[in-house]
């Protein structure tokens, strides 16, 4: 089998495809449909069919548009209830593909119609497992209470993930290479490895959802610590089950201005450093400025999916760019607009005396928006205000206003953002972002 493994490092995803005879198979696949296209083409494959491993709620998939510009069908189980074209691929289903034999297998507990694909080549057997069975943990099960065709109770999906570890990969052997949707930084699960691929071998060693026995046991680790959900998540179980629109239909729909004005919510993607040296008044800083950043996850937990917002980048070429990263999460359609600023009139942030706060700490109110969990584990001030970021426009009018407030996270990229949002909320209050220098106090 030749297997292409396609990583998007900022939401820690996983996409894949499978070429045989001429013939490719995309599973899971990402927003930006080019790269698959791309490599059918090197190959000289048709592609001719898309597999969703259940609807996914951290990204956008463009498994209609691939249907759409190639003609491939969607496979993906009934349960799912997708209203776009499709065939249904439940357990007894398979795919001939050239040499290569694709199943599917019904694996519920991340979501009730997640499946996992089971591809075979003669003694060569690859498992595509979606958000079912990750390397060295598995699925959430919190995340299908409210949405979806099926929804489910944590609990209910929990004992569901319990039973699809214990019984449905038992007839498949050791040497089976296990192929997530996710690795480590995704928020569909708490512990994954930043592997990128196992065996089924070692997964059954060394991964505790195998080796805790005990239904009670299981769930409790299972539902115990799962990581905060944001806001997106609903938003993008919804469009993968009706299936997203091409962003090349709303690329150009997209107005820029130059020195623009701008309306709904202000994001200013800027680097920290530029940001604070001058910057719309009642912007929040989430920054874009790297291609690892976690730009998505904290845009798609800060915005909320039905407010408008205008982006604020540091030139016209990084336009098309900014575009492709929010479609990732399907908030190009709620984008107004993307506008460079002019030099004048703009708002300063102040600079933290840090040999002041060092020795006078006592002095000042000390935010930490760190995730709960991470918080749960210890804090870096024992009278730090715990507000994660993913709830802050909501908390941040508790804050109290007596004393200078200083927001720390847990390395800096965080509390640019969360600095920014207790500013617009206290406008009148000082507010200094700690930044990296966080790393002193840990």
């Amino acid at each position: 089998m030749n297997i292409k493994q396609f990583e998007y490092k900022p939401l820690a995803h996983y996409s894949y495809a499978i070429v045989s005879d001429g013939k490719m198979a995309v599973i899971d696949p990402e927003r930006d449909a080019s790269i698959y296209y791309a490599f059918a083409k090197a190959n000289k494959a048709q592609i001719v069919a898309v597999i969703q491993t259940h609807p996914h709620a951290d990204f956008v998939s463009s498994h209609l548009e691939i249907h759409h510009e190639t003609g491939a069908t969607i496979y993906n189980s009934e349960k799912l209830g997708a209203d776009y074209p499709h065939a249904p691929f439940d357990e007894g289903a398979s795919i001939k593909m050239g040499a290569v034999t694709l199943r599917a297998i019904n694996t519920p507990g991340h979501s009730p119609d997640s499946i996992t694909i089971v591809a075979q080549e003669g003694d060569s057997t690859a498992l595509f497992t979606g958000d079912t069975l990750f390397i060295g943990d598995v699925g959430r099960p919190d995340l299908r209470e409210t949405v979806g065709n099926m929804t489910a109770k944590r609990e209910e999906l929990a004992e569901m993930m319990y039973h699809t570890i214990n019984n449905k990969y038992n007839d498949l052997p050791d040497d089976a290479v296990v192929y997530p949707a996710h690795g480590a930084g995704s928020l569909c699960g708490k512990n994954l490895s930043d592997a990128a691929s196992s065996t089924l071998g070692d997964e059954r060693r060394n991964n505790w959802a195998f080796t805790t026995t005990r239904k009670e046991d299981f769930m409790k680790e299972l539902l115990d610590g799962q990581p905060f959900i944001p806001s997106y998540f609903v938003y993008d179980v919804d469009l993968n089950k009706q299936g997203a629109p091409s962003i090349n239909h709303t690329r150009n729909k997209i107005p820029f201005e130059k020195k623009g004005s701008p309306s709904g919510l202000i994001i200013d993607t800027r680097p920290e450093s530029v940001f604070k040296k001058g910057h719309i008044s009642g912007s929040y800083n989430i920054q874009a400025a790297y291609p690892t950043s976690k730009f998505e996850t904290w845009l798609g937990a800060v915005v909320r999916p039905e407010e408008s917002y205008t982006l604020v980048i540091d030139q016209e070429e990084n336009k098309e760019s900014i575009i492709d990263r929010v479609s990732k999460i399907g908030y190009e359609i709620a984008l107004e607009k993307i506008i460079t600023i002019a030099d004048h009139s703009l708002q300063q942030t102040p600079i933290l005396d840090l040999a002041h706060f060092k020795a006078h700490t006592d002095q000042y109110t000390v935010v930490d928006i760190r995730n709960q969990s991470e918080i749960d584990q210890g804090k870096f001030f024992d009278k730090a205000l715990a507000h994660p970021l993913n709830n802050l426009r909501d908390t941040a009018k508790n804050i109290p206003t007596d004393r200078p407030i200083v927001v720390h996270c847990a390395g800096g990229y965080r509390s640019a953002a969360g600095s920014s949002i207790v500013q617009q909320i206290h406008p009148d209050a000082q507010v200094y972002d700690l930044s990296e220098a966080v790393k002193e106090f840990q």
